[in-house]
């Protein structure tokens, strides 16, 4: 999954970019009542605010007559909060579009105890997303505080609803759902972060400041425990070739124009110019590129960003390379590794780095061109939402196949344990249970416990099986303690219960279970004339009269002396006999393979010194024959 947040810094002149297509993000909206409003509706994901990714909303809508567009503050301070007459339901506040900023709406109907805000289109047109105010001085005072989503929807929507509230007195019930609004398909989310090394562009960068400080050690623990995948962009424009040798374009562009950043003080002839920002965005691109491929920490990234912003800002005048260098020295990242990457910015050629960042911000697929600023795209789906720590968690936390969520996204102060409340609906069986709590909600899967698996439906039914099954549960089978033995009807061969041998029953908890067998008074064991019988819990006892010695395979008494004379005198004969023959076989090979090997050398002896027999005769034949 991808993620991707971009800051961009403009100035009165910047050179041009390649712009395309514009994605609106939407979210569900479920009307649960009245009936003739019944259904599921598309709505516009507000680009400020914190949009509950991953989450739902349910509550009531209100529509106040006085002030239908919010432009102004609402005289009662309560006029959206709750209210016994609506069962106490958060209440989503409809207002009208027209006349004032869509986040100014939102924010005057959240001072007045609105839980989420729908603004309905005051035109038939497709759906729009809501944008932050960039031109409002005011502005600031407001979008950092506002805490409650916000969504646009169709004009036609927004009438029906006026109509069942105002003219039919109805009350209507909504169902905001994030869930889906980002993909979750697997346990990792990529995610990408655009931003930009200028830190003299008013609230812009010091919000940019401010969270990556702030995001800097959940993202390397995510990263180092494979939960992310991140890289960082950069943004970067290109100077039309008419004006390549201008001193605008001299001033604020590398490699003759090719890659261009705007003017942090928008004046030519005073402080920092555009092209010593691109430079310096291009060495926080090679710091990832060195981190990642010779020192296999990718996460190092964050550590030099939030350093270099620090150490070498452009207030103090140390923002440069000669600052960079010595950041880059305290976090043992060889400058050279770092230069080397960067090539030369007066080469008259494609940077191979700035020209990848370049195609990168043209959208693909499901994702728009990077336009609208600070964004966040996960998995080709651009997030909507202010740049804040726990805004932005949550989106991450969205982009993860249920039950593989990280630890970090299941803490309380992310998301709520849907598993403390009834068990969330699922089996439960001692402390063993088929909830699961995840981000978005909670599944009901039957557990694996001590390398037990349970198998079942999860939510009314879920069965130990295997083996190891009666170690972790006993299945409805009778299981008993008694002077610190423990007998149980589980078996792990048979899913069935069977009590063991000594007891009688069906061996059920819920049945007979499982009865002690008087081995005595029913005369199976320990039968013998000289035999006397003691039953026992699951056993018994059994000892024999005169000083005899009892047999318990054999249910028999014997005599200590004979059987303990007898038996030792057999048993040594029997040693005695087997240890003599192995020694009389022994020698009889020995003295066997011995004489044949003196045979077999004795015969070589003589075969080279003495003449055998049949070589005499060839040689007297051969003789006569001559």
């Amino acid at each position: 999954m991808k993620i991707m947040i971009i800051m961009m810094v403009v100035s009165s002149w910047w050179p041009s970019a390649v712009y395309g297509s514009f994605v609106v993000e939407e979210s569900s909206l479920t009307v649960t009542s009245p009936q003739s409003l019944k259904g599921t509706y598309q709505s516009a994901i507000g680009n400020f605010g914190v949009p509950q990714y991953g989450g739902t909303l349910a509550g009531s809508v209100r529509y106040s007559k006085d002030k239908p567009k919010a432009c102004d503050p609402f005289v009662d301070p309560s006029s959206f909060k709750p209210s016994t007459s609506q069962g106490g339901r958060p209440v989503i506040a409809l207002v009208d579009r027209g006349d004032c900023y869509f986040a100014k709406k939102v924010y005057n109907a959240q001072q007045a105890g609105a839980a989420a805000v729908l603004v309905a289109d005051d035109r038939d047109e497709s759906l729009l997303t809501m944008d932050s105010p960039e031109d409002d001085s005011n502005a600031a005072q407001y979008l950092d505080n506002i805490t409650i989503p916000s969504a646009l929807i169709t004009k036609e929507l927004g009438d029906k609803v006026k109509s069942s509230l105002e003219q039919q007195g109805e009350m209507v019930n909504i169902n905001l759902d994030w869930r889906e609004s980002l993909p979750h398909p697997d346990e990792r989310v990529e995610y990408e972060f655009w931003t930009n090394s200028n830190d003299e562009c008013g609230p812009k960068c010091n919000d940019q400041i401010e969270f990556v400080k702030s995001f800097k050690g959940v993202a390397q623990i995510l990263e180092q425990g494979g939960y992310t995948l991140f890289t960082p962009h950069y943004i970067t424009w290109y100077c039309p070739k008419a004006f390549v040798d201008s001193k605008q374009c001299k001033a604020q562009c590398i490699n003759k124009g090719r890659y261009c950043a705007p003017d942090p003080e928008q004046d030519f002839n005073v402080g920092y110019d555009g092209k010593q920002v691109v430079m310096e965005n291009l060495r926080q691109l090679c710091v990832f590129d060195v981190a990642t491929n010779k020192l296999n920490k990718p996460w190092v990234w964050w550590d030099y960003v939030t350093d270099f912003q620090i150490r070498c800002p452009m207030k103090d005048k140390k923002y440069g390379p000669e600052c960079a260098e010595q950041v880059l020295t305290s976090l043992s990242i060889k400058p050279s590794d770092v230069r080397e990457c960067m090539g030369d910015p007066e080469l008259d050629q494609d940077n191979p780095i700035l020209k990848r960042e370049q195609e990168a911000q043209v959208g693909t697929g499901d994702r728009g061109d990077v336009t609208i600023l600070p964004t966040l795209v996960i998995n080709q789906r651009q997030y909507r939402g202010k740049l804040d720590k726990a805004a932005v968690m949550k989106a991450i936390c969205s982009g993860y196949k249920e039950s593989t969520d990280p630890p970090v996204c299941l803490s309380q102060s992310i998301e709520t344990n849907e598993c403390l409340t009834n068990n969330g609906g699922c089996w439960q069986k001692g402390n063993i249970t088929a909830c699961q709590d995840t981000f978005r909600g909670r599944i009901c899967v039957c557990p694996l416990v001590e390398g037990v698996q349970f198998e079942g439906d999860g939510y009314s039914n879920c069965q130990a099986t295997g083996p190891g099954r009666c170690r972790v549960d006993n299945t409805g089978c009778w299981i008993e303690t008694q002077g610190g033995l423990t007998f149980s009807a589980c078996q792990d061969s048979s899913a069935g219960c069977v009590c063991p041998e000594g007891f009688t029953g069906d061996g059920l908890i819920n049945g007979t279970g499982c009865v002690d067998v008087n081995e005595c008074s029913e005369k199976t064991k320990c039968q013998c004339p000289q035999c006397l019988c003691k039953n026992t819990w699951g056993s018994y006892d059994c000892t024999c009269s005169s000083g005899l010695l009892y047999i318990h395979e054999h249910d028999t008494c014997i005599s200590k002396k004979i059987s303990s004379s007898k038996l030792g005198w057999f048993v040594s004969l029997i040693v005695l006999v087997g240890m003599v023959s192995l020694g009389v076989i022994g020698y009889i090979i020995y003295k066997y393979r011995l004489r044949s090997y003196m045979d077999s050398e004795i015969r070589a002896i003589m075969a080279q010194y003495m003449p055998l027999d049949s070589q005499n005769e060839v040689h007297n034949h051969m003789q006569e024959d001559a």
